[in-house]
């Protein structure tokens, strides 16, 4: 392609810069970018909204640098992401160097493609193309969701685990809108925190844990924007089986 497209330029980083949704989104391709060579931006919709998926969306950095807090990981963790999508989620932990072992699994073959190109010569990075309710769960230690499909399908996955586990798990469910109600009551699970995100720079959290610093290539500027037309709700859950 010709040109310079907003992919592959890079976006001013200096405190004054990021200061609209727009540049933050530049800011989150040159992270994905200086990671896996690719943008992991593409926005669309699903094709398997039968099968009760959502539409594919990455999860902006700052959004994941306070979730993945929440994970205790040692060398032994092993974190799948439940609707992978391009490996945005696989992008940060890549980036950030956690202990461990993430798998991403992903429903739509050519997503799961396009993931699995840029992950193949990371040794800490799987990705999976295919259904999570045929995946074995029982590896898995932490789990990460990006509202990844409707709440039929989620009740599936949380018998699974149930079902599955052979040790505790930790489970962080973003975007749970309404679903934070189908955990509770589940034997089990306990609620370890909960909270939302709408704005960037975020201006506090639910968190009992500190929210982490953005890094340099995100700075934090004394202005806000909306990053979501609406509050974004997560929580976190811990299972012991």
């Amino acid at each position: 392609m010709g040109g310079q497209t907003r992919a592959n330029r890079k976006p001013n980083t200096s405190k004054a810069a990021i200061s609209s949704k727009e540049q933050l989104m530049a800011a989150d391709e040159a992270r994905d970018v200086a990671t896996c060579g690719r943008s992991l931006m593409r926005l669309e919709d699903t094709r398997f909204a039968s099968a009760g998926a959502h539409d594919p969306t990455p999860t902006p950095y700052f959004v994941l640098e306070a979730l993945f807090a929440h994970f205790d990981l040692t060398p032994d963790s092993h974190v799948l992401d439940v609707g992978c999508g391009m490996g945005r989620a696989l992008a940060y932990f890549a980036e950030a160097g956690l202990p461990g072992r993430m798998t991403g699994v992903e429903l739509d073959p050519a997503l799961a493609e396009f993931a699995a190109a840029w992950t193949k010569d990371k040794k800490n990075l799987q990705v999976i193309c295919g259904d999570v309710l045929n995946v074995p769960l029982a590896p898995y230690s932490h789990f990460y969701l990006f509202n990844p499909f409707a709440t039929a399908v989620l009740l599936k996955f949380l018998a699974m685990v149930e079902a599955e586990a052979t040790r505790p798990i930790t489970l962080v469910h973003m975007s749970d809108n309404g679903e934070t109600y189908f955990y509770t009551g589940r034997t089990g699970w306990s609620l370890i925190d909960e909270g939302e995100f709408q704005k960037y720079p975020p201006s506090g959290s639910a968190s009992k844990a500190a929210m982490p610093k953005a890094p340099a290539a995100q700075p934090l500027v004394r202005g806000s924007f909306k990053v979501y037309d609406h509050p974004q709700h997560y929580s976190v859950w811990r299972f012991e089986p």
